[in-house]
Order: C-alpha cells, then sequence, then structure tokens
C-alpha cells in the first residue's frame, strides 16, 4: 500500500536548525521520495518502507532536542506528483 506524509518538525529550543537539518537529510538518503518546502517535508512510498524509516529517523531526532514536537500527517495513496487542477 502506498502512503504520502508530511512531517512538520518543531524543536522547541532556540538552537533548532541543526537537528532539523540533520532529520531531512537523513530521510534524502533513503530510498523514499522526500520533497520539501519552507513548512514541511513530505515522505512518499510503500507503507512498511515509509514507516520503517520513520520509526528509525523520528526517534533520532528526537535523541538531537531536548524538546520538540513533530506534526505527522497520513495520506492512503501516494500523492507526491499532485498538481492543481484549478
Amino acid at each position: 500500500m502506498k502512503i504520502s506524509v508530511e512531517l512538520t518538525m518543531t524543536p522547541l529550543q532556540n538552537d533548532y536548525e541543526p537537528a532539523i537539518i540533520h532529520f531531512i537529510k537523513k530521510l534524502r538518503a533513503s530510498n523514499l521520495t522526500v520533497m520539501e518546502n519552507p513548512l514541511s517535508t513530505q515522505v512518499y512510498g510503500d507503507y512498511d518502507d515509509v514507516m520503517k524509516v520513520l520509526t528509525v529517523e523520528v526517534k533520532e531526532a528526537f535523541h538531537l532536542v531536548e524538546s520538540g514536537l513533530l506534526y505527522m500527517k497520513i495520506v492512503k495513496s501516494d500523492r507526491h506528483d499532485y498538481e492543481p487542477h484549478f
């Protein structure tokens, strides 16, 4: 089953950029389709593959911050090629 996941990582500390950059670079290094914009990062692929990567990388990201939030939305379909038709 294909899924699309939108992630927004929000460390609750002053020096937050290194943790976010590290998290995004680790996602980019996976075999998943990863797209970014200024507000979030999207990951696309097979459910099991995406969740396996996220389990490891979210845990590592949380170890790199003192306190933080991770917002995650999951859609049951691969929406990486979505283009609005309006």
